[in-house]
């Protein structure tokens, strides 16, 4: 995040065929994507193998129906030969469309990767195609199954941020669920308490759309307009922390430039969410991203002096009052006792008492709505 300006052109620019795919070997020789599926190489044959009977059995009817078409111009006494041979040019026209199809799809992946490489190396920050169940503390990064991060883009200066892309699913069967999100990641200086900004603008109309609930005790109001576009909550006991976080200037940075996200603190790390994807190819998107961030490290130093007063206190190390004076004095002075600094000035280790760490959940009334309409259902049928 330290380059000197925002450069979105390998996002635009003409492409040099030859010279993206030597990119994309590069990439793969260095373990770092460039596979025109943008996931592991077990993924990409699943798929191929998948899509591939899928094909076959589309040609397959096609080829069944222009054998009847055939059949019965042949029945009804047509002898022309280029009406016998419209079902074939019919079917090589399907097969063509499909072949089309594919390798648009895999030219698009490839182009995507290579684009979004060189804008992360353009803008000094590096790039990684895929990466299976990011060990990441978010409430998004612990719910349902097949979890994998897509197209990360990183940044190490000043401090680590990431933008990523992320799914997940839910349910089984045909209540089987994909989620998308994307996420910016952005490594802090010290671990803080368990804090949530719902914001209020992407909620939908059943609440929040996020995967999570929390008890609704632990929601904290914030002076100003705040409220208006957020929803925190913070643990218990730790409302004078959140406090002295989110002072009036911190809240109007969010307000101004992260309204649209929700924000989550948790451990060492802070998160914005949105239900799209972020790393995108889309240049006005990353401008935005890229103004948030910055907007938000500008803040985010001062946080790294709060402790947990709950915490033990680290032992002192004895200390004199300043120099070693001089005069008639100053022998007896030196081989004086030191002292310990007084507690009061004595400061916590950094850390969060367990009792800070994680927000209380909660379970939604929703989903136990639609669990007592599901057993209401089930114990009528069986009346009945």
């Amino acid at each position: 995040m330290s380059a000197p300006a925002f450069d979105a052109r390998p996002l635009t620019d003409s492409i040099d065929r030859r010279a993206m795919r030597a990119h994309l070997q590069q990439m793969r020789a260095q373990g770092r994507g460039g596979s025109v599926w943008g996931a592991s190489t077990v993924q990409g044959v699943i798929v191929l193998i998948v899509f591939g009977v899928f094909a076959l059995g589309v040609v397959g009817v096609f080829i069944s129906t222009a054998v009847g078409i055939a059949s019965a111009m042949v029945s009804t006494g047509v002898s022309s030969g280029a009406l016998v041979l419209l079902p074939l040019v019919f079917v090589l026209g399907i097969a063509s469309v499909i072949v089309f199809v594919i390798v648009r799809v895999l030219r698009g992946r490839g182009e995507r990767e290579y684009r979004l490489d060189r804008f992360a190396s353009t803008n000094a920050m590096s790039y990684v195609s895929a990466l299976a169940a990011p060990a990441l503390p978010g409430i998004i990064f612990g719910v349902g199954s097949s979890r994998h991060a897509s197209d990360l883009v990183r940044g190490m200066r000043p401090r680590f941020v990431e933008f990523a892309n992320y799914r997940y699913t839910t349910g089984s069967g045909k209540n089987r669920t994909t989620h998308r999100w994307g996420y910016v990641a952005v490594r802090l200086d010290t671990p803080l308490p368990h804090i949530l900004l719902d914001a209020t603008g992407n909620n939908g109309l059943f609440g929040s759309n996020l995967p999570t609930s929390f008890d609704r005790d632990q929601r904290l109001r914030l002076e100003g307009d705040f409220d208006r576009y957020f929803s925190l909550f913070c643990p218990r006991g730790y409302e004078r922390d959140a406090l002295y976080l989110f002072t009036p200037d911190i809240m109007a940075r969010f307000i101004d430039h992260a309204a649209e996200l929700d924000v989550e603190i948790v451990d060492d790390w802070l998160f914005l969410y949105a239900k799209r994807d972020l790393s995108t190819l889309d240049p006005a998107t990353w401008a935005w991203l890229f103004s948030v961030v910055r907007a938000l490290l500008d803040k985010l130093d001062q946080w790294s002096r709060w402790r947990d007063d709950r915490l033990t206190p680290a032992t002192a190390a004895p200390v004199t009052a300043g120099p070693t004076p001089e005069g008639p004095d100053a022998a007896v002075t030196a081989s004086g006792p030191s002292f310990p600094l007084p507690a009061a000035q004595l400061r916590p280790p950094p850390g969060v008492a367990r009792e800070g760490r994680r927000l209380t959940r909660s379970v939604s009334w929703l989903s136990i709505a639609a669990v007592v309409v599901v057993l209401a259902f089930w114990v009528f049928t069986i009346v009945l």
